[in-house]
């Protein structure tokens, strides 16, 4: 028999949110569109259009022939790297983990909810878990966005080593996509937090019979 109980739509749901949240935050991560600078004129000198991300920086060079991107890969030996991008790429790690981590045990508490098992505590420790790791998850996120987004507002600078040909300013300083992707993220993060700790035990579990 198959045991189905309409009153965990909603805990299914944050589920799906969870999981479209944990997706965008590794988008986010991969894209260079944090923080879009551009120079005043686009001299030989300097790039016209840079992409400062958590993890890579991307640079355009136009001139009238060509366009050419370069992107160079952030490490930990990097000392240029200022300290809100610092923090951005832990507090964006250890929400992934903090994810999946939410995810499994969300995976343990809808098992228990769809095929029947009476299992109180360990389901309301589960979705309180999930719950729990979601939110923190979303202010991580949250975080994330704020110091990049104050560096913005602020037009701090970043020392880029000579090679890069960056300005130390840039001329325009404005909020990339990526920043607004992990801005949803963190949204949808505190929704699936929400959910899961408003979870009640359902009291009537409608059982089909096998066709």
């Amino acid at each position: 028999m198959i045991l189905f109980n309409k009153g965990s739509s909603c805990q299914v749901g944050g589920f799906a949110l969870s999981t479209i949240a944990w997706i965008l935050c590794i988008t986010s991560m991969g894209l260079p569109q944090w923080r879009v600078w551009y120079s005043k004129e686009p001299v030989i000198s300097y790039p016209t259009v840079a992409f400062v991300g958590v993890w890579k920086t991307c640079i355009y060079h136009h001139d009238n022939f060509s366009n050419i991107r370069m992107c160079y890969q952030y490490s930990y030996h990097d000392t240029f790297v200022p300290l809100d991008i610092r923090v951005a790429q832990h507090l964006m790690l250890i929400t992934c983990i903090f994810c999946l981590i939410g995810k499994a045990a969300t995976v343990v508490a809808l098992r228990n909810v769809y095929t029947g098992r009476q299992e109180r505590d360990v389901t309301y420790n589960a979705f309180g878990l999930s719950a729990v790791l979601n939110i923190i998850a979303s202010s991580f996120v949250f975080l994330a966005v704020l110091c990049n987004y104050f560096s913005i507002i602020n037009n701090e600078g970043i020392a880029f080593p000579p090679s890069f040909h960056m300005p130390f300013y840039p001329h325009i300083q404005q909020v990339g996509i990526a920043m607004v992707v992990a801005f949803l993220a963190a949204i949808l993060f505190l929704c699936s937090g929400v959910i899961f700790i408003s979870f009640t035990f359902p009291l009537n579990i409608q059982v089909l019979p096998n066709i």
